[in-house]
């Protein structure tokens, strides 16, 4: 399998990071803590949540930004920096403001209602500061990107080749993202949203990203041969945290747990999802929207659920699919079928005649 032909597995890859994101999403809504990060929460709590929760938690976000730097590669590969740098405004940065001004403030109202606040307007970031952080990386890194693909003979570029396609390479990984977190020192290793260690461990996770697909066959054979290996040291990691540390070790532990399970997952889906289907091409298209999307749908959810006599896990459940089947309906009904709005969600533009508008909406990061 060539790293030049189209990679279904990195496709799966990010929409099953975005779905992962919906389910935790929904399930903070069930923890004791919900609220004081502006979720609207149940009076009761699913403490059974909390152990997948917190498994998840080292590498559900630094998966989206590996992927995201992998899809910086491929969209290099047919565009100069000028153009690439326009594509990504439009299908990054325009989406982010779109969000901040539209969408972040829709489902801060729900809040606001819900806990009988004063009904005010509140432009943010939200959920959506992964993307702002997204674009940065896109203009810090753009020329470390280009010196990579026009010097191939260099030495720095040789060096990193060797290190990344070596067995042994991950420990590289694991330890430049353990400086980062030994140097910001955050309070929590899993906050990553509006803190200088996410930004920081994001853009380590998006070069490495990129790097995974720029060295090319050798690193996907070499992860491919490891990936049990991977699984074990993953596995075993976490049972340490869980089962030694009550899920609070050290924090040079985490990076190295959070290395294990990126490649893991690299390596079983480059294994068993780099396949196309119908599925696929139209949860890819759907994935990015959805993701803009479902806070809304997830706090109209939590209102209408969480009021109800039924068991916590009915409530989980209900909110859950709220969350996805709502944002999947706007999707198909408004941002797919409509050029304008699907702009303003991500979606690619096209050239028609001697204009330039959207194409129907697809997968969100070029690959």
């Amino acid at each position: 399998m060539e790293t030049t032909a189209r990679r279904y597995d990195i496709d799966w890859l990010r929409v099953i990071a975005i779905g992962l994101l919906l389910i935790y999403h929904a399930a903070i809504v069930f923890q004791p803590w919900g609220v004081f990060i502006g979720f609207i929460q149940s009076n009761d709590s699913m403490d059974s949540l909390w152990i997948p929760m917190s498994m998840l938690n080292v590498w559900r976000i630094p998966l989206l930004f590996f992927v995201s730097g992998m899809g910086v590669y491929f969209s290099m590969r047919k565009r100069s920096w000028k153009q690439l740098l326009t594509e990504r405004s439009w299908r990054i940065l325009l989406p982010f403001i779109f969000g901040m001004l539209a969408i972040v403030p829709l489902h801060q109202f729900i809040w606001q209602d819900y806990y009988s606040q004063a009904i005010s307007y509140m432009p943010g970031r939200g959920h959506l500061w992964f993307l702002g952080n997204i674009f940065c990386y896109v203009v810090l890194l753009l020329p470390v990107f280009y010196y990579l693909l026009r010097k191939p003979d260099s030495l720095a570029v040789r060096f990193i080749r060797k290190v990344m396609t070596h067995p042994a390479g991950a420990l590289m990984v694991a330890l430049l993202i353990m400086l980062e977190t030994i140097l910001v020192s955050p309070q929590s290793y899993e906050l990553y949203a509006h803190t200088w260690h996410g930004f920081y461990m994001g853009l380590l996770a998006f070069l490495f990203g990129f790097l995974m697909v720029w060295v090319g066959q050798p690193f996907w054979d070499s992860i491919l041969k490891w990936r049990w290996l991977y699984l074990a040291s993953a596995g075993i990691l976490f049972g340490v945290r869980w089962l030694v540390f009550e899920l609070q070790p050290p924090l040079y532990l985490f990076p190295i747990e959070t290395t294990a399970w990126i490649y893991t997952v690299f390596a079983f889906g480059y294994r068993y999802l780099n396949r196309p289907g119908q599925v696929l091409k139209y949860l890819s298209k759907a994935a990015y929207p959805v993701y803009i999307l479902h806070m809304v749908f997830l706090y109209m959810g939590a209102t209408f659920v969480l009021p109800m006599d039924v068991p916590l896990l009915i409530k989980f459940l209900v909110v859950t699919l709220i969350s996805l089947l709502g944002s999947l309906l706007v999707f198909e009904l408004f941002i797919r079928r409509t050029w304008l709005i699907g702009v303003l969600f991500g979606c690619r533009r096209r050239p028609v005649n001697n204009y330039k508008v959207p194409a129907p909406c697809i997968s969100s990061e070029g690959n």
